[in-house]
């Protein structure tokens, strides 16, 4: 017999899946949460696979982990054969009653508001499909293991599939009652610089300037504040308590416009609505059931608001 094969015998193929997982995430706990297993649990079982095999897999520090160049040729040989596993169990979802599976996605933080209020309703319709949602600003890497992402169109690369989930975004700034009971309204972007501006900053660290036309010429204004944030909620939040003013989507701010906790400033100076959010998978020929599910659920979702409609109770129904 050779040592290859015997090397095979003493290695597990979960155990193999959970060095996989690992070496992606570069991470023990971050690989753990999406095992559903304990980080020492986990750590203990690659240490033992390393043994089994005589190699070290991973370099392991006190802030990250990284594959040894072993660890590198084992985790390109493998990731097809996963993939072609899952491929092969994705199959036979077509034989069930109602889809079932686990859905990764990679959400941008702005389009939480896009998924969130019709996650429920999704999960009611296909109570055999789990979501796990990762936050990330950046194009969808499916590398890193996600089936989609939810992001702006003008980021999605040219080989994946595109679904839209929301309308066009329109941009506004707005501020409380109470900040313009002691700053007077602006009334071109230039008088920002005399206003505490909330900023947003990504998760990557930038932080845009505000984006604002004259006629057809479009023309960006620096803009300063006691407060910079990298979640949108909190932003709003801070705007609403008069801490500033803040540029965001019409759409985050709706509600408070319409009680009149929240007043737009500058209208006439915002660029026309940019394309909205999309789901975004790649175009090869299987794709998980449940992923088709959500995409046609998200298009109808979208059909329905651009109508107006009120969303009915949903029935149960099967993606094919």
């Amino acid at each position: 017999m050779s040592m290859s094969v015997q090397k095979m015998r003493k290695v597990q193929f979960g155990e193999l899946i959970e060095f996989v997982a690992v070496a992606e995430h570069r991470s023990f706990t971050r690989a753990a949460v999406k095992l559903g297993v304990s980080t020492p649990t986990l750590s203990h079982t690659i240490r033992g696979v390393e043994e089994r095999l005589g190699l070290r897999l991973l370099n392991r520090t006190t802030r990250q982990v990284a594959p040894t160049p072993a660890g590198e040729r084992l985790l390109e040989r493998l990731r097809p054969v996963i993939k072609d596993l899952e491929s092969a169990l994705e199959e036979l979802n077509e034989y069930r009653d109602t889809p079932a599976g686990c859905l990764r996605l990679a959400v941008a933080p702005a389009a939480g508001h896009v998924l969130g209020p019709v996650l429920a309703r999704f999960l009611k319709r296909y109570p055999d499909i789990r979501i796990e949602i990762s936050a990330d600003d950046g194009p969808v890497d499916l590398a890193a293991g996600y089936d989609a992402g939810i992001q702006l169109g003008e980021h999605v690369a040219e080989n994946m599939i595109a679904v839209r989930v929301s309308p066009d975004i329109r941009n506004v700034v707005v501020g409380a009652p109470g900040y313009f009971a002691q700053h007077p309204a602006p009334r071109t972007p230039h008088e920002l610089s005399d206003h505490n501006c909330i900023r947003l900053k990504t998760r990557s660290g930038r932080c845009d300037a505000w984006q604002f036309v004259r006629g057809d010429e479009g023309f960006s204004v620096p803009v300063d504040g006691a407060v910079l944030l990298d979640d949108i909620e909190l932003a709003l939040l801070t705007a609403l308590s008069g801490g500033g003013l803040l540029y965001l989507p019409r759409s985050r701010a709706d509600d408070a416009l319409a009680a009149g906790m929240l007043q737009e400033v500058l209208g006439e100076w915002m660029p026309r609505p940019r394309g909205g959010f999309v789901l975004c998978y790649p175009s090869r020929r299987q794709n998980p059931a449940a992923l088709r599910c959500l995409a046609d659920f998200l298009r109808e979702n979208l059909r329905r608001e651009r109508r107006g409609f009120e969303l009915p109770p949903e029935p149960q129904l099967l993606c094919a």
